[in-house]
């Protein structure tokens, strides 16, 4: 399973905004690029360099590889309509980015673990790939045994307080949502 495991706010810092979905820190103390010229004074972005922020800002916010990611772009621009909202709905239909939206971790690195460690069932089957693709009217819960575990628990109580995009619902009594329809390029938070 390859995945970042380096500093997270030196992602963020790099970019220079806070990836909700990469760390829960809400803001940056140090907004400025990480290392010894990081406050020096900096010329304009050219628009490569400003396209390729935008790029990496969506591969650290999604946990995706680049490699990975470059499928994606393949398979959104094999798609009919515009690429770049088939992209969007690829990465936002991952499971583990839905785990994140329903409330059930704080980042999605904690999705990924919750899904792997086989906490995550999809229309009442165990699944333990991160990258699997829920289809609109998918069914995402927490197992019965898990649903007792504190750090879910303790997800849940927290998540009664988020506000969820409008394509997916979640019920916390049962520990069940559902996606309802394709997500919406409005809904991504950076």
């Amino acid at each position: 399973m390859a995945r970042y495991r380096g500093p997270r706010l030196k992602k963020c810092r790099a970019v220079g905004t806070v990836l909700p979905g990469l760390t829960t820190k809400a803001t940056l103390d140090r907004p400025f690029p990480p290392g010894q010229h990081g406050t020096a004074r900096r010329s304009k972005p050219s628009d490569f360099k400003i396209r390729l922020i935008e790029k990496q800002k969506a591969r650290f916010h999604y946990g995706v590889l680049e490699k990975q990611f470059q499928r994606y772009v393949k398979k959104a621009s094999n798609q009919k309509g515009p690429s770049g909202l088939n992209l969007i709905n690829l990465l936002e239909s991952r499971l583990d980015n839905l785990v994140w939206r329903m409330g059930l971790s704080r980042t999605i690195p904690q999705a990924r673990q919750l899904i792997v460690h086989r906490h995550i069932m999809v229309n009442g089957t165990r699944v333990d790939r991160p990258s699997f693709h829920v289809k609109a009217g998918d069914e995402i819960a927490v197992r019965e045994r898990s649903v007792k575990k504190a750090l879910i628990l303790q997800n849940i109580e927290y998540s009664a307080t988020q506000t969820r995009p409008s394509w997916l619902e979640f019920d916390p009594a049962k520990a069940v949502g559902k996606l309802i329809a394709a997500p919406d390029r409005l809904d991504v938070p950076f």
